[in-house]
């Protein structure tokens, strides 16, 4: 009977420690996510299942073109591509991504760029809510890939560091579509 006591204490202490780890790794450092819908197309697909890595803006600095999550609001989180860094200027003209003036490609919407419509409507940041000549600093631009069917900074304006949850760059769901996005 005491063996058969002890036996169970010893499972129930391994079941609560393993939940214990679950909780705190899924809380501090790496989430599961769900795409929602088409903004983010041709790179991510609506109900893709993605890893949010929470602990890297804690030990470096966005890049361009990182898949970044962040809280849109109280209730939802958004998944976009950042495109503007601090003390950038942003424009989009014709279709062509400029920073600070220079051309820049976007070879992850070229696909989505053929025929005689126009994928992106031009726009400069001081167009953007917030008036910004430059983004500031702990803030960054953000657009979806499929940039007729995306609410990002040319709608909700910069996103402040503070609202990113961390990069999403593996998905692991549905199996076909596994990989780790470069970017």
């Amino acid at each position: 009977m005491k063996k058969r006591k002890s036996e169970w204490f010893e499972w129930t202490k391994a079941l609560l420690i393993a939940f214990a780890l679950i909780f705190i790794v899924r809380t501090f450092f790496f989430a599961p996510i769900v795409v929602d819908g088409p903004s983010m197309m041709p790179t991510l697909h609506d109900r893709d299942q993605m890893i949010v890595n929470k602990i890297i803006y804690d030990v470096a600095e966005p890049e361009r073109f990182d898949i970044v999550v962040f809280h849109a609001s109280d209730r939802k989180d958004f998944i976009k591509r950042v495109i503007g860094l601090p003390g950038e200027h942003v424009a989009v003209k014709e279709d062509q991504l400029f920073i600070d003036g220079k051309k820049v490609d976007e070879p992850f919407i070229d696909q989505m760029k053929k025929g005689e419509n126009t994928y992106t409507d031009d726009f400069r940041l001081e167009e953007l809510p917030g008036g910004y000549e430059k983004i500031p600093e702990g803030h960054v631009l953000v657009l979806g890939d499929n940039r007729g069917n995306s609410t990002d900074s040319r709608i909700l304006g910069l996103i402040s560091m503070d609202k990113i949850v961390g990069t999403a760059n593996l998905i692991y769901w549905p199996f076909d579509r596994m990989q780790i996005m470069n970017y």
